[in-house]
Formats: structure tokens, C-alpha cells, sequence
């Protein structure tokens, strides 16, 4: 049988394959979501251990031939305890919403209460808001930020647990720009018999590298994806004290999963060796860096900012001084090759489908060597986009400065097309 490349297999999906390899090489990427995959990472992801389907955990599969799929799995496992200081690591999670939903069905049946960050304050869509299975099956109380300055409300937080007695409250946040308060969710999680489940998926390389705190002592459960910050493949992992380890290993296999996806899990164990050199602590801290720098510039090119800056990863603009959608503004930068995401911002008067706000992160630029002067620059150009999202030859002229930027920080991991 004829094995062909993929060039030759199908050109029409190869084609499509360079040109997102362009894109990402010639655009500053700031979702704060997104990163660059080491090269390492990318090589396991493709490689034969897709060929592979193994059911179970080490030495308990059910399929045979799994000796080199479990070493690879006992050793992601070894590396992220390590890394974290837990006791308990599970790795097959396809992503972060289905590590997630293992832990609901671990510990919760249908209409247990819950809590966690609404969306609008910058939680995810999966600690219980209405649109998702997690806000429809479970008692789901959202809580919430301040007015006056935009950070959650512990007061609110508080009350609402003593009111509602959540199974679970969960801390984690998909567009805040500030650090959670891990200890104080802690007592208010012990106070009302709360397990207290901490969801790091965009800091978790932050927390790997010391730029964050750490949740590890504080939430007896922490998910997280494994790309962001973490600088690893698209998946999730779970980690746990040893105490949820069974119920925790049941609940993603079988009870939610088949066979985890093992180029996936070999990408964990290389992102979570990386994690452990002193390069990435120097990384993580210039993520953080990166980004007051970039809040600082765009408060000086007359932005606001929710909660008037970040302590990480994340910064979020309210564009209604500017009299500029978020919608608007994203798809200019877009054509700008500055690629963001249109976002609503706490205490919104626009459609969740067309905001007031834009989101910005730094983990992408980081990885390519950018710093300080590199994140004026972007908040210079997202200004002049911003202030003139119609305007063609201004988008024309900033996209070409971009394109000369991004080639002299050339992006890991992306082969040149």
C-alpha cells in the first residue's frame, strides 16, 4: 500500500497547514490562551504513539502491548509531582473542560450546589455558568467582582457559600488580570465543608515557575490545561491529594474517557522537564514582566484597564473611552496581524457577542524572546489600530512593522514556509 507524504497525500490540507504556519510566524499572537509548543512537544504529539490505545492506567490496561505507554505515563505522572509538590497526578484529561467535568463527577450528583466566578467577573464558562452541562445539572452560584474596583468579591464569596453550602467552590478564572487569593478561598471553602478546587489552566506554568503562587496546600484539587503558560501539548491533568486519588482516576477513566491520547501525554512529560529548568522560572517571571509592561504602555496610550493593571499573564482593555467595539477593534487588529479576542469586561452594557472589550496576554511574545521595548511597541500599534479601526492604510502600514518585528523573534517550535 502506497504512504505517501501529506504534501502529496492531500496538498489541499497541506497548503492550509503552511499557511497557519505563516500566520502564527508572522503575527504577534496575544490571546492569553495561546502559546508556542516547543519543538519537542510537537515532534511527540506526531509521532507513532497515536498508533497506540490504551485503556486504563499503567499496569492496569486492558489492552496489551502498552510497556512503552506506560513508562511514558508513570513518567509525565513522576515529573508533575515533582514539579507541583502534590501528591497525585492524572494526565489523560483530553483538555481542561473535561478535567473539569471529572471532577464533578467525582464528587457530585445532579443539583448539588456549586460555586465559582461568574463569567462576566472573568470565570470560566465550566465553573457553573448557564450555558454549560455544568451550570444546567448542578445548583450552580456564581459569585462575583467588585464595582468600584473589579476584583472578586471574598465578601460576596463568603456569604454565598454559608448560604448555599456548595459541594464544590471552585477558584480559577479565564479574564482576570489579577492573582487569586488561594488561602482565603481555603478558609471560606473549610468553613461550609467545601472542596475547594482551584482551575490554574492559564497559570499553571506561571505557578510551575514561581511567578505565581501556588494552590498546592490550599485546594484539595487542581485542574489545569497543559498548553498556556505551561508551554506543553493541547490536554488537560488533575492534581490531587492522595486522598481523591481514586475517585479522581475513576471519574476521567472510565468514567468519562476511552483510551487517553498518548502523543498527547508523552508532550506533558517533555513540557513538565521543562518546566523544571531554571530557564523556565527566567521565562515564567518575564510572562509576568512582559505584561505590566504592556499595561503600563497601553494606560499611557489612554486605554482603560480592568482592575487598572495585571499581576499576570493577562491583560484586559475596555474600549468604551475609545467609542470602539470590541468586536470592531479585534477584527482590525486581526488585519493588523496582532491577533486578540474580543471579550466582555465586568459590569458590561454590550451583547456577550459584541463587547466592550478586548483580552490580551504575553505568553506567545514571551516565547518568541520578546521584552519591555517589544510590549511598548505592540501598545503603540494596537493604539493606532484602535483609534482607526476603518482605516485600511493605517492597518496596511502597522501590519508590515509587525510582520519585520515577528521576524527578528523568530516563533519555537515553527518550521520556516
Amino acid at each position: 500500500m502506497r504512504d505517501p507524504d501529506l504534501k502529496t497525500a492531500d496538498p489541499e490540507i497541506a497548503e492550509l497547514i503552511a499557511i497557519e504556519t505563516r500566520a502564527q510566524r508572522d503575527s504577534l499572537r496575544l490571546i492569553p490562551s495561546e502559546n508556542y509548543a516547543p519543538r519537542a512537544v510537537l515532534e511527540a504529539g506526531a509521532s507513532v504513539l497515536n498508533n497506540k490505545y490504551s485503556e486504563g492506567y499503567a499496569g492496569k490496561r486492558y489492552y496489551e502491548g502498552q510497556a512503552c505507554v506506560d513508562r511514558i505515563e508513570t513518567l509525565a505522572i513522576k515529573r508533575l509531582k515533582a514539579l507541583f509538590g502534590v501528591e497525585h497526578a492524572n494526565v489523560q484529561p483530553y483538555s481542561g473542560s473535561p478535567a473539569n467535568l471529572a471532577v464533578y463527577f467525582a464528587f457530585c450528583k445532579p443539583h448539588d450546589a456549586i460555586m465559582g466566578l461568574g463569567l462576566p467577573g472573568g470565570g470560566h464558562l465550566t465553573h457553573g455558568w448557564k450555558v454549560s452541562i455544568t451550570g444546567s445539572y448542578f445548583n450552580a452560584q456564581q459569585y462575583g467582582v467588585r464595582k468600584d474596583d473589579h476584583r472578586i468579591d471574598m465578601d460576596e464569596v463568603q456569604r454565598l457559600a454559608r448560604e448555599h453550602r456548595p459541594k464544590l467552590l471552585w477558584c480559577g478564572t479565564t479574564a482576570y488580570p489579577r492573582q487569586i487569593d488561594f488561602a482565603a478561598f481555603a478558609e471560606i471553602a473549610r468553613e461550609v465543608g467545601a472542596i475547594l478546587v482551584a482551575d490554574i489552566s492559564h497559570i499553571s506554568g506561571l505557578v510551575a515557575g514561581g511567578a505565581h503562587p501556588s494552590p498546592v496546600g490550599f485546594a484539595e484539587v487542581i485542574t489545569s490545561t497543559t498548553h498556556k503558560t505551561f508551554c506543553g501539548p493541547r490536554g488537560g491533568m488533575i492534581l490531587c491529594n492522595e486522598k481523591h486519588r481514586a475517585a479522581i482516576d475513576r471519574a476521567v477513566f472510565p468514567g468519562l474517557q476511552g483510551g487517553p491520547h498518548n502523543g498527547t501525554t508523552a508532550g506533558i512529560a517533555i513540557a513538565a522537564k521543562n518546566a523544571q529548568m531554571p530557564e523556565f522560572r527566567t521565562y515564567a517571571k518575564q510572562v509576568v514582566d512582559n505584561a505590566k509592561v504592556l499595561a503600563e504602555a497601553l494606560l499611557g496610550q489612554g486605554f482603560r484597564l480592568v482592575t487598572g493593571g495585571t499581576d499576570n499573564h493577562l491583560v484586559l482593555c475596555d474600549l468604551t473611552p475609545q467609542n470602539v467595539p470590541g468586536k470592531v477593534a479585534a477584527k482590525a487588529l486581526d488585519r493588523a496581524n496582532i491577533v486578540t479576542n474580543y471579550n466582555s469586561v465586568p459590569f458590561d452594557t454590550r451583547s456577550p457577542f459584541d463587547p466592550s472589550g478586548i483580552r490580551l496576554g504575553t505568553p506567545a511574545l514571551t516565547s518568541r524572546g520578546m521584552g519591555p521595548e517589544e510590549m511598548k511597541k505592540v501598545a503603540g500599534w494596537i493604539q493606532r489600530v484602535v483609534s482607526a479601526p476603518d482605516d485600511e492604510k493605517v492597518i496596511e502600514k502597522v501590519r508590515g512593522e509587525v510582520v519585520e518585528l515577528c521576524q527578528a523573534f523568530p516563533a519555537p517550535g515553527l518550521d520556516l514556509v
